[in-house]
């Protein structure tokens, strides 16, 4: 993987495990990713309108698919995202869902787009189904984790690798701008929750009040994350990228023990440091 393109990997890392943690804090939302969807289109519309002036981009009909597909998926992702911080720790989640993620990522772009899968790629695929054994507790009664939990985490990590892939084919073959695929997602998002935001208007407009800080950060910080991943798989293969994204899994699992207070078995944090060493095999296998 090119130097510039890890650098940009790991300010997304950062990022991410950022974001994340202000989500959790926001688990008793109902109207959560609506807020932070909303508000992000708000935040990022005059990038839109100068890339739109100074670009004028023509969009066909596979454009317009690829930017439907990583809609209706982060749609997927967000709301699984949000459920399975309602059943379960963040120290639990964060690294579940980033460590599925990537590796069905990899069996995908090596599948689907035709990547190359080497012995170092194979050993970190074993690494992270290791880790994701330990941090879920599937060999320990006493610390084996909340069955939602683990469940709503899996299905967030198989939305991370779909998206993960369709946003890989959207910026490296139909050339469409990081910047346009992150923000049709959170339109789409915003358009298809108001409804339902309408309908409760007072609870949204307490929870508003309520989870404004988080709202913010996720807002800010979500699509700034995603945009710079999605600029690095202009110069790296989606295989490398995918994983590599997920260092982050160490740095939401010590949120999440650290400034949360939860109880994460030494297992647990062994289980997130064998993701990690899985995720940098994959990132480096050639």
């Amino acid at each position: 993987m090119p130097l510039l393109a890890l650098v940009v990997v790991l300010l997304s890392a950062c990022t991410h495990a950022t974001w994340n943690l202000a989500a959790k804090r926001a688990a008793g939302s109902r109207h959560f990713v609506f807020w932070y969807s909303a508000v992000s289109v708000a935040l990022y519309l005059p990038v839109i309108v100068w890339l739109v002036a100074t670009t004028h981009p023509v969009f066909t009909g596979v454009h317009w698919l690829a930017l439907l597909m990583t809609s209706l998926l982060h749609m997927g992702y967000s709301l699984t995202l949000q459920s399975a911080y309602r059943h379960a720790d963040l120290s639990l989640v964060y690294p579940l869902a980033r460590g599925s993620g990537p590796l069905l990522s990899f069996f995908l772009a090596v599948t689907l787009l035709g990547e190359p899968m080497s012995w170092v790629s194979v050993a970190g695929m074993l690494l992270i189904v290791g880790g994701i054994v330990l941090v879920t507790g599937l060999l320990s009664a006493a610390h084996h984790a909340n069955g939602k939990g683990i469940l709503f985490g899996l299905g967030t990590g198989l939305f991370i690798a779909s998206y993960t892939i369709n946003d890989g084919w959207a910026v490296k073959t139909l050339l469409i701008s990081p910047f346009f695929v992150d923000y049709a997602g959170n339109l789409f998002r915003t358009v298809v929750l108001a409804p339902k935001a309408l309908r409760d208007r007072q609870r949204c407009t307490d929870e508003l009040r309520n989870y404004r800080n988080p709202i913010l950060i996720v807002s800010l910080l979500g699509p700034l994350g995603y945009i710079l991943v999605l600029s690095a798989m202009q110069l790296a293969p989606v295989s490398h990228v995918a994983p590599a994204r997920e260092l982050s899994t160490m740095v939401g699992t010590w949120l999440g023990a650290r400034m949360l207070k939860e109880k994460a078995a030494p297992a647990r944090l062994l289980g997130a440091a064998l993701i990690v060493g899985g995720v940098v095999a994959l990132a480096v296998a050639v």
